[in-house]
């Protein structure tokens, strides 16, 4: 197994550490006293040798937990009186130390799930260089040019009118063709001629001969035709077959028709001879 993957296996088993690493956050003042401890040959403030430690950059074999103990009760006697979380951050800074380093003096078993010293300062490392990259990334996104504040965008396009005027250039003989050229395509039209309904002579007598028996005393034409003149058109048609058929009527004795004037009513009876033609027929 590489050192990868015992990095990742080592994650669950180092969160009590974790939590109490993430929960020192409490920053210390300038004037605040700071545990400076003499280790080993390392002298200095007791945070900046945890961070060494977490970058490997110190040797935690050589690093004497006893006497890092002894100092820390001694710096905890005289910071008592000022502030009791100073005392409580030194330490989880010394208690990560401790445990760093009993992780490499305990040998390693065989069958041991938890990860190794160098298996959680790898885990430690990485862990802090993605918080690094995070950090950095926050900052370059906060330090980024703003729209509205440093970057502008880009105003609304200003609307140009569109005026359009047509002008005309022809001559009167252009006028004049394009004028035929309109009227001869709006005169070509398809006509189409209903056929009229029109009576003949033989339609026109037989109706008369009919109706001859029940005239009894002059009665004008039209009266008889008005159940035939259903329209106009075959008003002028029934008129004028029914005047011819009527007039052969009168030579044959049939028939008499009178007018009393220039475009008076025509007026028709029974002829004298009636009676006797019916017989011989």
């Amino acid at each position: 197994m590489n050192k990868v993957d015992g990095t990742e296996k080592s994650l669950h088993a180092q969160a009590p550490m974790d939590k109490l690493w993430q929960d020192n956050g409490t920053e210390r003042g300038m004037h605040e006293p700071a545990l400076v401890v003499d280790i080993a040959g390392f002298e200095g403030p007791l945070d900046l040798l945890l961070h060494l430690a977490r970058n490997q950059k110190v040797d935690l074999s050589r690093i004497s937990v006893l006497a890092l103990a002894e100092q820390y009760l001694l710096f905890i006697e005289r910071a008592r009186r000022i502030r009791i979380e100073l005392a409580a951050d030194y330490l989880v800074m010394a208690a990560w130390l401790a445990y760093l380093k009993s992780k490499l003096l305990i040998p390693q078993q065989s069958k041991e799930d938890g990860p190794t010293g160098e298996e959680m300062a790898a885990t430690l490392a990485f862990r802090l260089k993605r918080l690094e990259a995070m950090r950095d990334a926050a900052t370059g996104l906060v330090n980024r040019n703003r729209l509205g504040r440093d970057v502008f965008a880009r105003g609304a396009p200003e609307h140009i009118p569109d005026r359009r005027q047509s002008a005309y250039d022809a001559s009167l003989y252009d006028l004049l063709t394009a004028y035929a050229g309109l009227r001869q395509r709006q005169a070509i039209t398809q006509v189409t001629i209903e056929r009229r309904r029109v009576w003949s002579l033989v339609d026109a007598r037989t109706i008369l001969s009919r109706m001859i028996g029940e005239i009894t005393d002059w009665t004008a034409l039209e009266h008889y035709l008005l159940r035939y003149m259903t329209s106009a058109s075959e008003r002028v048609t029934a008129i004028a077959s029914a005047f011819a058929a009527s007039l052969e009527l009168v030579r044959e004795g049939k028939l008499e028709i009178r007018q009393d004037g220039a475009f008076q009513p025509l007026y028709m009876r029974r002829g004298p001879n009636h009676a006797e033609l019916e017989a011989a027929e």
